[in-house]
């Protein structure tokens, strides 16, 4: 199940590497959802006030929308982060994935003073990639 918080990633990260709105399409293939089901969560993020979506045209993310997607980059960088170089966890883009819905901003906070994020983040995060590029870094310097 997916989350608004992983919506609004979703929605901000299409749209940068799109530079324009975010299709439901594109949302639906990024999340793993049926587009009915991306629809629906669409029309409650509108509703919210966190989007606009016009039809035909795609979604785009309100300035509280974008805040808020980049507040939830930035907690699944540091979730990733976190399994990768304190739990040296391999499959750590599964488990951030799970992990995102449920830690919730105390928790990444705390993580976050273990791993002792970049001040970039969350413009670190590669969208195409799905990782943080400063963790593609440490790794690749590991192979």
């Amino acid at each position: 199940m997916n989350t608004a918080n992983q919506y609004l990633k979703a929605i901000y990260l299409i749209q940068k590497m799109e530079d324009g709105p975010a299709s439901t399409g594109a949302i639906a293939e990024m999340l793993d959802v049926s587009p009915a089901s991306a629809n629906e969560m669409i029309g409650k993020l509108e509703s919210e006030g966190w989007c606009n979506h016009e039809k035909y045209k795609g979604v785009e993310l309100t300035e509280d929308g974008i805040v808020r997607a980049r507040e939830a980059i930035q907690n699944y960088c540091i979730i990733e982060r976190f399994l990768v170089e304190v739990l040296e966890v391999e499959n750590f883009r599964e488990e951030a994935t799970q992990l995102e819905s449920v830690i919730d901003e105390t928790v990444a906070e705390r993580l976050d003073t273990i791993i002792d994020r970049e001040p970039q983040c969350p413009d670190c995060f590669d969208a195409e990639s799905d990782v943080c590029a400063l963790l593609e870094l440490e790794v690749d310097a590991a192979d």
